[in-house]
């Protein structure tokens, strides 16, 4: 049996292209709500800090 190397078609360029700039589409939404969640979960409403005018006692 005899292997032969063949080109590769346009068509396969094409999809890696477009399987390539998909995954960058989800990787930035990903991020995006990571970061959203970070920051939501990371601010508690009832907290003092960072409020001008109520700094934590001594």
């Amino acid at each position: 049996m005899e292997t032969t190397i063949r080109a590769e078609h346009a068509l396969h360029r094409r999809r890696l292209s477009r399987n390539i700039g998909l995954g960058v589409v989800l990787l930035a939404f990903v991020v995006l709500v990571y970061g959203l969640t970070i920051a939501k979960v990371g601010t508690d409403p009832n907290d003092a800090l960072g409020v001008p005018g109520n700094e934590a006692p001594k």
